[in-house]
């Protein structure tokens, strides 16, 4: 994993008016994921811990900040299913976007098309079960 900031103590800026915190198995390796999928870069991560696990890593993605962390079912936080959310990234070259993360290893749930609404908008799901969006505003 690329990692360009002080990954002990950093406390880098949040970005976005509204931020995501998502519970994986394997935050690091979900991190990897987004780097290689959706661009992400690595703002900050607490170092993995004896059993491998994480429970922070800040992510700046498309503008916006995303946070990670793994399960810890003994402090109270067990690993649960995502379930009822997307992620939708609002993009300018949808297929560019598109085909990086399938490369990396997204599965397709919709493909990308021209909707009833007027954008272009598909639906992918990465390996950790999190269901992305994306949406492009079409001129």
């Amino acid at each position: 994993m690329t990692m360009t900031a002080n990954t002990a103590n950093a406390n880098p800026p949040t970005k976005g008016g509204l931020v995501t915190y998502l519970q994986v198995d394997g935050a690091m390796k979900a991190a990897d994921f987004y780097q290689r999928a959706f661009g992400a870069e690595v703002a900050a991560a607490h170092p993995v811990d004896d059993k491998g696990r994480t429970m922070h890593v800040h992510l700046y993605i498309n503008g916006s900040s995303l946070m990670l962390g793994d399960a810890y079912p003994e402090h109270g936080h067990p690993l649960q299913k995502p379930q009822a959310f997307n992620l939708t990234l609002q993009v300018d070259d949808i297929d560019t976007w598109w085909k990086r993360a399938i490369d990396a290893g997204a599965e397709m749930v919709m493909p990308v098309a021209d909707m009833f609404w007027g954008d272009r908008y598909g639906q992918l799901r990465d390996p950790f079960g999190i269901l992305w969006a994306m949406n492009q505003r079409k001129a």
